[in-house]
């Protein structure tokens, strides 16, 4: 699952993105309201998260805007506010969903899950390829009783390719949506993860296979 958080107290940004890649979610943190549309607007994401009070646009001018271009993307508001009054803007403008702060970020993390099951881009929660599947919940990777635990990161590019087991995404394409646009790593971090993907099916006797395409890029492969 790909998320964007937008969040001005960056102490705030950086922990929730931690607790979140902790749990198997591709992040996007922003810190003012400029770059949370702009990041929104993509429709890359599967949620976002808007704190209320932000520079250069307020999330709910953010929300405004995103909704007014057909946006459906389901967005959860975090503010210090808790008046009915706020609660109420937030959701005539848009909103799926409210969440005033101090919160725990299992809390968090609950809602935001809920508030996926609801929308339009849910999607079920175990994946499955060939002798293959992957769990969401638990980050396992499991082949006929085997199975190997993945982290964030491997997380993320098996989902990429177990959602699309057809498609031939490129090292660049990986790269954008599992470490993010503004991501400081060397694209050769994806080459790294794959060798790991690889060693992890091979351990649990999977007959999957994530294949190189030359020139071109990855996908899965099953050889029965």
């Amino acid at each position: 699952m790909r998320l964007l958080i937008a969040e001005d107290e960056k102490d705030l940004a950086e922990a929730l993105t931690v607790f979140f890649e902790k749990n198997q979610f591709a992040v996007d943190a922003v810190n003012d309201g400029f770059s949370a549309y702009e990041y929104g607007s993509s429709g890359e994401y599967d949620a976002i998260i808007l704190d209320v009070m932000m520079p250069k646009l307020s999330g709910i001018e953010v929300l405004q805007k995103l909704r007014s271009e057909g946006i459906k993307t389901p967005v959860m508001m975090l503010t210090a506010k808790g008046q009915k009054d706020d609660r109420i803007t937030g959701f005539n403008a848009g909103a799926d969903d409210y969440l005033p702060k101090p919160f725990e970020p299992d809390e968090l993390i609950c809602r935001v899950r809920a508030m996926l099951r609801r929308g339009e881009g849910y999607k079920p929660t175990l994946l499955s390829y060939g002798d293959l599947t992957l769990d969401p919940g638990t980050g396992l990777m499991e082949c006929g009783g085997r199975s190997a635990k993945l982290s964030g990161r491997e997380y993320q590019v098996m989902e990429l390719f177990m959602r699309d087991p057809r498609i031939v995404f490129s090292a660049d394409r990986i790269m954008e949506r599992v470490w993010g646009w503004d991501s400081d790593a060397e694209i050769n971090v994806v080459w790294v993860h794959i060798s790991n993907l690889r060693k992890k099916l091979a351990a649990i006797g999977s007959k999957v296979n994530i294949r190189s395409n030359r020139g071109l890029g990855y996908l899965l492969d099953f050889s029965q």
